[in-house]
C-alpha cells in the first residue's frame, strides 16, 4: 500500500475522530507528497523518496518544538511534539543508539577508516545503509565519537 492510501485512510480516520492535530500533520504528508509528484519529471516518487519527504517534515517539527521551548514557549511547542507523534507513524521503526553504534563500527573497520578525515566517507556508507531508520543527527555524533576515539 502506498504511502499516499495510508495517508489518506488515515485522514478518514482522524476526520470521523475529529483529531484535529493528526489531521493536520496528515494533510501535510499529504500536501508534501502531492508536491513532490508534481515538482518531479515523473509522477511516481519512490518509497525512498517518500520516506526523506517525512523525514524532513519530522525534522521540521523538531527544530521548531526546539525554538519554542527554548523561548519558553512550551504552548506551541505541544502541538508541534503531538504532530511529530502522528507524522513518525509513516516512517519505518527507528534503530536505536547502540543499533546504529553497531553498524558504524562494522563500517569503520570495513573500509578502514582512522581519524576525522574519514568522516564523510564513513557517513555516506551508513546513511545510505540506514536511510529512514535512524536519524542523521545521532548517525552524525557516532561517527564522531568512534573516530576521535
Amino acid at each position: 500500500m502506498s504511502l499516499q492510501t495510508k495517508v489518506m485512510e488515515q485522514m478518514k480516520v482522524a476526520m470521523k475522530a475529529k483529531d484535529t492535530v493528526a489531521l493536520e500533520s496528515l494533510r501535510a504528508i499529504k500536501s508534501a507528497l502531492l508536491l513532490a509528484s508534481t515538482s518531479g519529471a515523473g509522477s511516481e516518487i519512490s518509497e525512498e523518496e517518500e520516506i526523506k519527504l517525512v523525514q524532513k517534515l519530522v525534522k521540521q517539527r523538531k527544530d521548531s518544538a526546539a525554538i519554542f521551548i527554548e523561548q519558553g514557549r512550551q504552548d506551541l511547542a505541544d502541538p508541534e511534539l503531538a504532530q511529530v507523534a502522528v507524522i513518525e507513524q509513516f516512517l519505518p521503526e527507528q534503530l536505536t543508539e547502540e543499533e546504529v553504534e553497531k553498524v558504524v563500527v562494522q563500517t569503520i573497520d570495513s573500509i578502514g577508516a582512522s581519524g576525522m578525515k574519514d568522516m564523510g566517507k564513513v557517513m555516506g556508507i551508513v546513511s545510505k545503509e540506514l536511510a529512514g531508520q535512524a536519524d542523521g543527527k545521532m548517525i552524525s555524533s557516532i561517527v564522531k565519537q568512534k573516530l576521535n576515539s
